[in-house]
């Protein structure tokens, strides 16, 4: 049914193409010297003297020593064999000629490639049956890997000549990768119309060529030459051959019927494509605005994409169509169209479209990635000028370009700009803001970013809260951190604990700022976060550099108040507190307060090396007598005289 459905121009010849230039240019200089010689130019007869008969022995020898130099892999001594038997007239077995030829193939050196292609031609001509089909594949792979073209088509034109015959699947994708990776498919063009006589006129069914070569020449009539005639003779010949087309071979019949105008064509076509169940047309519309860029009819271009999305085109189009839109545009100066075609596209676009796949966000994509940020912005103003609503698709790719070159002070002003129009961004663009606001250590776009998460009702506000924590206190700013966290410690989305007042006070406590510290402790405690075992252990360290011994007086005070608490909130000594109060209470003289904490250690049987406080006490109070208390105090001197005995520091 579908053959009937393309009703194109009556059968006419296969089209000529020009011959590949002289088949054995590839092989200058002569291949079958095996060492340069400065001898004088022979006449012909000399070149190429009547060669002569060779015995059965000699025969076997030379095969011989063919096999043993392919073992070897003495490629020379191989090929100086095989050059011998075949100016005698004489070939080697069919199994020693092909394993030449592979051999040959697969050494990475171009002589010996030029070698291979001179000995297929050589069988082709003299002896077609003695070559094995995976053995010509073998060539023309590596004249792939090799890029050598030329000499891969007069290869497969020489096998046509010979009618050596290999099903097309061996050498077709071959051929048509070739042209690919130079550009052009014209030189394939002859082959593809020979492959098809062959396959046609003489029934030869696996030479016919498969999908991807009927492209390739249909690509080459819609692209480079441009012909309907022959492009649509293309699609004929298909038709007879039994390939079914596919969106790509439709696509490109697009593109040409567009860069010729031909509107009806361009319909006719598309009302076909239902028929091939082709679903997803984003292919079509594809070739279809590259088509009318190139001829410059930029209202077909805005027809075809508003076509599209009105026919409930719900792939959203490629971003390479998008580019060519952008290049297209751009080179006319022609903003206000591009910025109105996508006002009316985000009338059409379904809800469920994904946001990366609209008609907005290509586009702007397309600037960013084609160096025209400022075009982008042009097309945002115009936008604006229209007094209409814009989706949140054109403003995300700036956003992100934004993001990537630490442009984050205008990132925090467009974000809130995108906020006031009543649009969201999605987690993951606030995340990615807010870290590049912290690594820039612009802490205030940061700040403005995370107030707009919170206003936009954004519920996952924990990854943010941790970068810009983190980044606070990886840049030493406590203070920063303190009023973020005042600002915020009320949000029931994020769950603020102990160890976040902590970061705080220790921040303050390693910069010196102990005042500081000791008002953030006091407003952690009338927020009712209690305090822990880090907590105290800041503020201690913190008062000891610089000697304020008696302020760790008052914290071992609130601590042992804690410690006394029975029940399941028993607050708990370790190891690293019952030190630090140690070593802070001996060097200020409060021996009292020691003894209190050694008792409650031995309680909790927490193990405290003595030794650590003997050094402290011998550093700071080497010449303290207890005779000096026993007269001011009692109970002082009751203290030190059972410190020293628990540190064993004698009377």
């Amino acid at each position: 049914m579908w053959r009937r459905t393309l009703c194109l121009l009556s059968k006419r010849p296969f089209s000529s193409e020009p011959e590949i230039p002289s088949l054995y240019s590839f092989l200058q200089p002569s291949i079958f010297s095996l060492k340069r010689t400065n001898q004088p130019q022979q006449t012909n007869s000399q070149l190429n003297p009547t060669p002569s008969s060779l015995s059965h022995t000699q025969k076997s020898n030379l095969e011989a020593s063919l096999q043993n130099s392919l073992s070897n892999n003495n490629t020379d001594e191989a090929w100086k064999s095989f050059k011998v038997l075949t100016n005698c007239s004489s070939f080697p077995s069919k199994i020693l000629t092909n394993s030449l030829i592979t051999h040959l193939s697969s050494v990475p050196e171009t002589l010996n490639l030029k070698r291979a292609y001179a000995s297929v031609l050589f069988m082709l001509e003299k002896n077609p049956s003695f070559l094995e089909y995976e053995t010509v594949k073998t060539l023309l792979d590596s004249m792939k890997i090799a890029n050598t073209g030329a000499p891969a088509f007069a290869l497969v034109k020489s096998m046509f000549k010979n009618r050596f015959f290999m099903p097309f699947e061996l050498w077709g994708c071959v051929l048509v990768d070739i042209c690919r990776k130079n550009g052009s498919f014209v030189a394939f063009l002859g082959v593809f119309h020979g492959c098809c006589r062959i396959a046609l006129d003489e029934k030869v069914n696996f030479m016919k060529p498969d999908l991807a070569a009927c492209n390739a020449a249909l690509e080459c009539y819609c692209r480079e030459v441009e012909s309907v005639i022959d492009a649509e003779k293309v699609v004929e010949t298909m038709s007879v051959l039994d390939v079914r087309p596919d969106q790509i071979s439709f696509g490109l019949l697009a593109y040409l019927y567009a860069v010729k105008g031909l509107d009806e064509k361009v319909i006719e076509l598309e009302s076909i494509l239902g028929k091939f169940d082709i679903c997803d047309k984003r292919n079509f519309y594809h070739n279809l605005v590259c088509g009318y860029v190139k001829s410059n009819d930029f209202e077909s271009v805005s027809a075809s994409i508003l076509r599209g999305l009105k026919e409930g085109e719900e792939h959203g189009f490629y971003q390479e169509t998008c580019d060519e839109l952008v290049k297209g545009f751009s080179q006319n100066g022609n903003f206000k169209s591009l910025a109105s075609l996508i006002i009316e596209s985000q009338k059409l676009e379904p809800s469920s479209l994904v946001l990366e796949r609209s008609l907005g966000y290509g586009v702007i994509s397309a600037c960013v990635s084609l160096n025209l940020l400022d075009k982008a912005h042009v097309i945002l103003d115009e936008m604006n000028a229209q007094e209409t609503s814009i989706g949140l698709g054109v403003y995300v790719p700036i956003l992100k370009v934004y993001c990537k070159e630490r442009r984050t002070a205008e990132a925090a002003q467009l974000v809130t700009e995108i906020c006031s129009l009543g649009l969201r961004l999605d987690v993951g663009s606030y995340d990615s803001l807010i870290e590049a606001s912290m690594s820039s250590q612009d802490f205030q776009s940061a700040f403005s970013l995370f107030r707009d998460m919170r206003e936009a009702r954004i519920c996952d506000l924990r990854g943010s809260y941790l970068t810009i924590m983190t980044g606070l206190t990886e840049h030493h700013r406590p203070e920063l951190m303190a009023a973020f966290l005042d600002e915020i410690v009320e949000d029931p989305r994020i769950e603020i604990g102990t160890h976040d007042w902590n970061s705080i006070i220790h921040a303050f406590c390693k910069a010196g700022r102990l005042e500081d510290a000791r008002r953030t402790f006091r407003r952690m405690i009338f927020l009712q976060f209690e305090p822990n075992e880090q907590t105290y252990l800041s503020l201690i360290n913190g008062y000891v550099n610089v000697e304020k011994y008696f302020s760790v007086l008052m914290l071992w005070n609130e601590v042992k108040k804690k410690v006394l608490v029975e029940g399941e909130r028993k607050f708990k000594l370790d190891n690293s507190l019952v030190d630090a109060f140690l070593y802070a209470l001996v060097k200020g003289g409060f021996f009292d307060a020691v003894m209190q904490v050694v008792e409650k250690s031995q309680e909790m049987k927490v193990f405290v090396d003595k030794w650590r406080y003997k050094q402290a006490f011998m550093e700071t109070h080497k010449k303290l007598k207890v005779t000096k208390f026993r007269k001011r105090n009692f109970k002082k001197m009751e203290s030190l005289i059972a410190f020293k005995n628990w540190a064993g520091l004698g009377s």
